[in-house]
């Protein structure tokens, strides 16, 4: 009873605050983007490793100043503040992953981007490893025939959290480098090559 009450209150209090604070992390630092001027009106997936999650929404927003995504996102409790938390910023989201409710989540991406949405995901979540591609990312483009664009997002002063991605939290009055690439196309891929492409690339600016 305790547990469901404190996950009540969770729900109710941390997503707001965490809107809070990313907007707040996002004015007290400089944002720096390196990558492409613009990626045009294509859909395409974008992704970013779980541990540098908590800014994506301005990678997205620098090249789509009206949100039209989805992202991926667990169904565990921690992925139900996470999407709450990116509702604050336009963003829907697709509940699954790789462990749970993995191909409902994957059909259901494949409409979604089929019906003109862009989709976002960490390609390592919901629980790693760390930094180790799975298959959804790939099975989800080829399928939906659309393009990759790979976020790093590198924060010059930052806390990290002692968990299984090392979460990354910005400290104020830094530098936010965004590292975006071009379009990638992994169509003609095979299953590891194309992992092999999106995780050199997710390492290139490590």
């Amino acid at each position: 009873m305790r547990k469901k009450f404190f996950r009540f209150l969770a729900t109710l209090l941390v997503p707001s605050l965490a809107s809070l604070l990313i907007r707040f992390l996002s004015l007290t630092n400089k944002k720096v983007f390196h990558g492409p001027a613009s990626l045009g009106d294509k859909k395409f997936i974008m992704a970013c490793w779980h541990g540098e999650l908590l800014m994506i929404p301005y990678a997205y927003t620098r090249y789509k100043k009206k949100p039209h995504v989805k992202l991926l996102i667990s169904e565990h409790f921690d992925g139900n503040l996470i999407a709450k938390t990116l509702e604050f910023f336009g963003f829907g989201t697709i509940r699954g992953s790789s462990t749970r409710g993995g191909a409902k989540a994957l059909i259901q991406s494949i409409k979604e981007i089929k019906k003109g949405y862009d989709l976002g995901i960490t390609p390592d979540g919901p629980k790693g490893p760390r930094h180790v591609v799975h298959d959804g990312i790939v099975v989800m483009a080829q399928k939906a025939k659309v393009n990759i664009v790979l976020v790093r997002i590198k924060p010059t002063k930052y806390w990290t959290i002692n968990s299984w991605d090392r979460f990354v939290i910005p400290k104020p009055f830094g530098i936010i480098n965004y590292y975006i690439s071009e379009y990638i196309d992994i169509r003609d891929k095979s299953l590891s090559e194309a992992k092999e492409i999106i995780q050199e690339g997710l390492l290139k600016n490590e």
